[in-house]
């Protein structure tokens, strides 16, 4: 979650009680969960109603296609993507590609 290692999230904690103390710590971490709930509650609230608006020959329809690089990704690279041969792949992971150096 949010790309933070063992570490960090131990300092983060030490910061934290640092800051709020052990007796206000609780009642921190509760109202942070309740907002980050009541975000998640109203992003899904609007996606919704964006899709309910825009009607039934939009049913899959993705809001985060309205991000543009998901939209670049989507309607300009996605065919060129599956007409390659597939690619050697190193653990898992591309091999670095260098434009200068071909």
């Amino acid at each position: 979650m949010f790309n933070i290692s063992g570490g960090e999230f131990v300092l983060l904690l030490l910061l934290a009680l640092l800051v709020f103390g052990p007796e206000q710590l609780p009642k921190a971490a509760q109202q942070v969960g309740r907002v980050l709930r009541q975000l998640r509650t109203m992003a899904n609230s609007a996606s919704n109603d964006i899709k309910e608006g825009l009607g039934p020959e939009f049913k899959d329809f993705d809001v985060q296609d309205l991000n543009p690089k998901r939209f670049v990704q989507k309607h300009f690279w996605e065919d060129e993507e599956s007409e390659k041969k597939p690619v050697a792949r190193l653990n898992g992971k591309r091999p670095p590609f260098d434009d200068e150096a071909t």
